[in-house]
């Protein structure tokens, strides 16, 4: 089931952001089983939305990569998710 995921990061700036997105997709390679992802700035943070093939791809490339960048570039967010029904 395809899902979609928001990060809201409240106090994120562009610096830790671009941190750990060169961490985690050298080249702004998109990882396996991601469809797509988008990031920009917001009020009082930064905001990334992803869409992933699976939950199981999304949990596999937070687990191997992504937590850890997340906690060396001292990121908290809580990620919103939900199921993908149309993607264009």
């Amino acid at each position: 089931m395809t899902i979609g995921i928001i990060f809201n990061g409240a106090g994120t700036t562009e610096a830790q952001y671009a941190q750990v997105l060169n961490q985690v997709s050298p080249g702004n390679q998109k990882p396996s089983g991601m469809i797509s992802h988008s990031a920009g700035p917001r009020e009082g943070g930064w905001c990334v939305i992803e869409v992933w093939e699976s939950q199981e791809a999304a949990q596999q490339f937070f687990d191997q990569k992504l937590g850890a960048a997340l906690q060396e570039a001292k990121i908290t967010v809580q990620p919103t998710f939900f199921q993908v029904t149309n993607t264009m």
